[in-house]
């Protein structure tokens, strides 16, 4: 996979304002906010920064706290996790591999069967949606 880099300018120009905080500067939106919090439409979420598909909407489930959540991402390798200890206390990051964007964080609460809660801003995603489930 080959590696995206552009500069804060760059991505400026790319991203709309919140993209921008939440992506690049790991910001997050507010809960109940985002675009896909809840929907439903089927397909592929990819990096709202390169465009590299991360979440599968089958795996997508309401977890009630008001990010779009996921169960696993669609492949182990398109995402990158890091400790993050800001605001006292450690959690663990979920960033891009490819381009480095914040997505969210990783919970140990998830559903069956990987019993993991991928809560991801939506600014950070794209749909690119499918007809099918």
């Amino acid at each position: 996979m080959e590696k995206v880099k552009k500069t804060d300018a760059e991505w400026r120009k790319q991203l709309n304002d919140q993209q921008f905080r939440v992506a690049r500067k790991k910001g997050t939106e507010p809960a109940f906010t985002g675009e896909y919090w809840d929907t439903k439409k089927h397909g592929v979420f990819q990096c709202v920064c390169c465009g590299e598909p991360l979440f599968d909407s089958k795996t997508k489930f309401d977890s009630g706290t008001g990010w779009p959540s996921f169960t696993a991402p669609v492949d182990e390798s398109k995402v990158a996790l890091e400790t993050d200890e800001s605001f006292g206390m450690a959690r663990t990051e979920v960033m891009c591999s490819r381009c480095e964007a914040h997505l969210g964080h990783v919970f140990p609460d998830g559903p069956a069967p990987t019993g993991l809660r991928y809560c991801i801003n939506s600014a950070s995603l794209r749909l690119k949606e499918n007809e099918k489930p």
